[in-house]
């Protein structure tokens, strides 16, 4: 923080990018994951507010906050995330936001930054993870249900991160953007393989890793889709149909909280009829009793990364890891990025 307390850093995303490109992303959300393992991570409820445009859009704004208690410090902010499906046509990006750090004393800000880069990349690095943690041995096959900013940001990471993923299915509602997608990703990553596939079920079946990266709000992903051992990462969290989450060997979470109070994505919608049970068993007080078809989340990412749960059991076990997206990574993620910019002089200093 500056010496004067009415004084913040703003970052641009190029600031951004060039302040990731010191520090680790791996490392940082595997940190903090730890840290969840062990109740050093407060998250706030996440606040949403839907609107129409004027042209029928459907807008969304999302406000979420977290903390982070590093061993060399104490870290809290806030993120919003904003989102109107009429911005592609507009040529403007679909989602974007503000990370907004603050100081721990004061509780004024200390950092202003885009987040929409930065959450991708965070999404990114948490499949990434998993795939480490969570995939079968000797996986070269990934499906991408969905071929824009998150898949851009997927392949990137995951092209460092897990170098045997070199097979790559793209499946979009639009063709021409999956074929952008594989003309682009080719000339960036020529020793990897792309094809555009005819059907989301193309995409994901004898795939060994399956990312959704959708806008739908319905589920289509059938169980009968899914091969032995494939590793589900859904980063889009209503692309399942329950009959996924009922049937798979291992759900991996990364907070159940977050879950428990949502209304709106598959997981806490199956929460409250009774038909997911919280790790520990618990059924929704408005559930009326589980169901016939209930099971129970088995583990966080946390845990996985720690080694408190040991993962997959086979490695035919088919496994979904279902990350709602913990604000508290991006705020770690940002703190180190505005450690980074402080060291460097990246941004411009703003007073309020």
């Amino acid at each position: 923080m500056t010496a004067d307390p009415s004084v913040f850093r703003y970052l641009s995303r190029d600031d951004v990018k060039r302040a990731l490109a010191t520090i680790d992303p791996v490392e940082v959300i595997t940190e903090t994951l730890r840290l969840h393992s062990e109740d050093r991570v407060g998250l706030g409820e996440e606040a949403y507010l839907p609107w129409l445009t004027p042209n029928g859009f459907a807008n969304t704004s999302l406000a979420m906050q977290g903390a982070v208690d590093f061993d060399d410090g104490y870290v809290v902010g806030v993120e919003t995330v904003n989102e109107s499906p009429g911005n592609p046509a507009l040529d403007l990006p679909r989602a974007q936001g503000l990370t907004i750090l603050l100081d721990r004393e004061t509780a004024r800000p200390r950092a202003v930054m885009e987040t929409a880069y930065l959450r991708a990349l965070r999404a990114a690095t948490v499949t990434a993870i998993a795939a480490r943690t969570l995939g079968a041995p000797g996986m070269t096959t990934m499906g991408f249900l969905g071929c824009g900013t998150q898949a851009k940001a997927h392949l990137t990471v995951l092209a460092e991160t897990v170098p045997t993923l070199t097979d790559v299915r793209l499946f979009d509602i639009d063709p021409v953007r999956a074929n952008r997608f594989r003309e682009q990703a080719a000339v960036r990553h020529p020793g990897m393989d792309f094809h555009v596939v005819p059907t989301a079920r193309d995409c994901v079946t004898g795939a060994d890793l399956v990312v959704t990266m959708t806008t739908v709000t319905d589920g289509y992903l059938a169980w009968d889709w899914l091969s032995p051992g494939t590793l589900v990462s859904c980063v889009s969290l209503d692309d399942l149909l329950p009959e996924v989450v009922q049937r798979c060997d291992l759900l991996v979470l990364d907070d159940w909280d977050l879950v428990s109070v949502d209304h709106r994505r598959l997981l806490g919608r199956m929460y409250r009829t009774g038909d997911l049970l919280s790790p520990i068993g618990l059924v929704d007080d408005h559930a009326g009793g589980p169901s016939t078809s209930a099971r129970k989340v088995d583990t966080t990412l946390g845990e996985i990364v720690t080694g408190v749960h040991q993962g997959r059991c086979t490695d035919a076990d088919i496994v979904v890891c279902n990350a709602f997206g913990m604000a508290a990574l991006d705020i770690a993620v940002a703190h180190r990025v505005a450690s980074a910019a402080e060291r460097t002089g990246l941004g411009r200093l703003l007073r309020l």
